[in-house]
């Protein structure tokens, strides 16, 4: 095998983890091995390996000594602070954006947004889903590297990879993706009109209310959780119906 076949099977790799993470196929907390991934994904320990170090460094899974990694698992006030440092910094990019940014790079970001469209109009499947998920995103990291700032850039894509796991548990169980759509579309708009003020207040909004979104679904999720564990011992605490 040639350098590009090694690398292209290492990203392949890799973008495959990462999308069974992001979709909740390998669920926050869950224990991954090498030896399990290799088997499903029909590759080498090596690129496993390669893929699993990298998705530390994302901050996606965690490694445990004796027992190899886990899918790394957020509290809510962990995905708060995400959140609301991502919104803090996407602002700050865009202004930075705004101040340089070219013709083609406007035309890039609203191809970007018709791609996404276009998508929900065409391809109703789970793949096309996610392909738009990744498109959205992709909109905020061309917006960060549009600021020239190398270390900007860089600590937003650590933060949208994180974030990519539950924006994905939003979209699809809120059904959020006509509003994420429409946001986007003001974003670029305002861009490209170089208004600041309407592109960060806009900017802003959206991750703010992306969080919220999630932190009340998690909220209802534990609370449901917690109401079935309850109900549960209350059963089991039923003279004649211990199992």
């Amino acid at each position: 095998m040639n350098d590009v076949a090694r690398g292209h099977l290492r990203q392949s790799t890799y973008e495959s983890i990462k999308a069974m993470i992001v979709t909740g196929q390998l669920s926050p907390g869950k224990r991954i091995t090498e030896l399990e991934l290799v088997e499903q994904l029909q590759v080498s320990r090596t690129p496993v390996r390669e893929a699993l170090n990298r998705l530390e460094r994302d901050g996606l899974v965690v490694e445990r000594p004796r027992t190899g990694f886990a899918v790394v698992q957020f509290d809510e006030t962990m995905l708060r602070n995400v959140f609301d440092i991502r919104a803090e910094l996407d602002a700050y990019a865009t202004t930075l954006a705004i101040a340089r940014i070219t013709f083609d790079e406007v035309e890039l970001l609203r191809g970007l947004v018709a791609d996404c469209e276009r998508l929900a109009q065409t391809d109703p499947s789970p793949r096309a889903r996610l392909e738009e998920m990744q498109i959205g995103m992709e909109i905020h990291r061309a917006i960060a590297r549009f600021s020239a700032n190398a270390m900007l850039a860089e600590m937003l894509n650590g933060l949208l990879d994180k974030c990519q796991v539950y924006v994905w548990m939003e979209l699809t169980q809120l059904n959020d993706w006509k509003a994420a759509r429409d946001d986007h579309h003001m974003i670029v708009e305002a861009i490209a009109a170089r208004d600041v003020d309407t592109a960060c207040r806009e900017s802003r909004r959206h991750i703010r209310q992306s969080r919220d979104g999630i932190l009340d679904l998690m909220l209802r999720q534990r609370d449901l959780r917690d109401l079935y564990l309850s109900r549960s011992e209350e059963l089991q605490a039923r003279p004649g119906l211990a199992v």
